[in-house]
């Protein structure tokens, strides 16, 4: 799960790194794939916490 947080993470940057490149539709799309992204980190490091809080 760790290892999924950080690769949600990094990909987040690279997606972001790429919009501030692009103009128009292309960077909103960029920047909506970058919120899924986060959104699923975010879902990811809730379970961690969940995982941690257990034990």
């Amino acid at each position: 799960m760790a290892d999924a947080s950080e690769n949600l993470t990094s990909a987040c940057v690279m997606i972001n790194d790429l919009a501030e490149m692009l103009e128009g539709t292309r960077r909103r799309t960029l920047l909506g794939i970058a919120q899924v992204v986060m959104l699923g980190e975010l879902a990811v490091n809730q379970m961690l916490d969940d995982l941690v809080s257990v034990n």
